[in-house]
């Protein structure tokens, strides 16, 4: 079997001791199966067992392998997609019901975290701040629509004039406070969600690649060395979906992205920084994100790439992002660079949706997975049992296919992408 372990990341160097799973060996029964070890396959196992299912997961490579184990760790309030954007699109009552949604999958998180006893240095609040001074007035207006629209009390407009006194980050204009955020070590999340579902009673298999699945009154998935005969699949596999799921597949594209890790900085170094270890983003198309480890390490994601090949030197990929906002840092040792595959979509929402009836699957969180895709594990446990009004609210957001499907998104995506990539640089 040709697996993979963890990847050469900060993350995976300072990870709690991962939980073992066997591979699969023959055939089991279930009542779900689950194709996928991240946040989604990890958090619908936990959900399905608090509801009695025998749960059966497959991961192709270990537990957080794959997006789940390697991104920046941010926790936003809301969707992918503002609320204005989505109040267009829906309308204001499904604009609301998502938004609610979006607070509740950062609850979930933390709630998850704190029953579970999860190790993975949860902190609070983010920093967003505007890359171009023609988005100030929207800031002060989002702050403002959705304190009075949406009774949202969390979020504060910070002026240009003071944004020097949170960070040392050059090039800003103005930024907003959201304190309902949240940031964590997402690896040690994953890590953590997998030993909760397997206490709860999830048989979980990892270096077990599911590789085709016929559906019907039951389910059955064929994996190398074994098969999963189920009432229910529901598939989690994001940016490596590939061909197990061709109808879903075309709905998403996978992309690249990059993080690096610094050696541990000076603590009045690391204040300048960040002051209030809030994790931290720009409001560029190819958005720069960023955070403070627990030992101060600055945890910076930014570049993008359209093809299966990383970049060769990661560290100098990103580091030229890191230095066009924190030039202080030019002395600093990168000791990490790594990068991983997400998915996005064309409207940048979040696709949910049922490939049978016995078929679910959430995928596409397009950055803002580690809150959404915990959340989808949640929505597609109470759709199989029984109550699924709230899946139905996500479902229903519109999601086309790529044009081209997935043998063709790949030129326009790279040029639609490589064209908003130039108006960042130029404004």
């Amino acid at each position: 079997m040709n697996t993979q372990t963890h990847v050469d990341s900060w993350y995976a160097a300072s990870a709690n001791q991962a939980p073992k799973f066997p591979s699969l060996s023959g055939h089991v029964n279930a009542d779900v199966c689950i194709v996928g070890g991240g946040y989604t396959g990890l958090s619908s196992a936990l959900h399905l067992r608090k509801r009695g299912y025998r749960v059966v997961l497959l991961e192709a490579n270990s537990v957080g392998w794959g997006a789940s184990g390697r991104n920046g760790g941010h926790v936003g309030t809301g969707q992918r997609a503002d609320q204005e954007t989505l109040e267009s699109m829906l309308g204001l009552d499904h604009a609301k019901a998502l938004w609610q949604l979006g607070l509740e999958a950062v609850d979930t998180v933390v709630d998850l975290i704190e029953e579970n006893n999860i190790q993975c240095e949860l902190k609070t609040g983010n920093l967003h701040v505007a890359s171009k001074a023609k988005e100030v007035p929207g800031l002060e207006e989002e702050v403002e629509h959705l304190s009075t629209v949406y009774g949202y009390d969390k979020m504060q407009f910070v002026p240009g004039a003071e944004l020097g006194a949170l960070t040392s980050g050059r090039g800003f204009h103005a930024g907003i406070v959201d304190t309902g955020c949240r940031h964590l070590h997402p690896l040690n999340y994953a890590l953590g969600l997998a030993r909760a579902a397997a206490d709860a009673g999830a048989q979980i298999y990892e270096s077990t690649r599911a590789l085709s699945y016929s559906d019907g009154d039951k389910v059955t998935v064929e994996a190398p060395a074994g098969s999963v005969t189920a009432d229910f699949l529901v598939i989690g596999c994001n940016g490596y979906l590939e061909r197990f799921a061709p109808k879903a597949a075309g709905r998403i594209m996978p992309i690249n992205n990059y993080m690096l890790a610094t050696e541990p900085l000076p603590e009045d170094l690391a204040r300048r920084l960040i002051r209030d270890d809030t994790s931290m983003s720009d409001s560029l198309f190819v958005i720069d994100y960023w955070k403070l480890s627990a030992d101060n390490r600055l945890l910076f994601g930014g570049g993008e790439t359209y093809t299966r090949k990383f970049p060769s030197d990661i560290k100098g990929f990103v580091r030229k992002c890191m230095l066009r906002i924190y030039p202080e840092l030019g002395d600093t040792t990168i000791e990490y660079g790594w990068g991983g595959t997400l998915a996005i979509t064309l409207n940048r929402m979040p696709d949910f949706g049922r490939l049978a009836p016995n078929v679910f699957y959430a995928q596409g969180f397009s950055g803002h997975g580690v809150p959404t895709a915990t959340f989808a594990g949640k929505l597609m446990a109470e759709a199989i049992g029984g109550t699924a009004e709230r899946f139905d609210v996500m479902a229903s957001v519109p999601s086309r296919p790529f044009p081209g499907g997935t043998l063709l998104r790949w030129p326009g995506l790279v040029a639609g992408m490589l064209f908003y990539a130039l108006r960042d640089r130029i404004g």
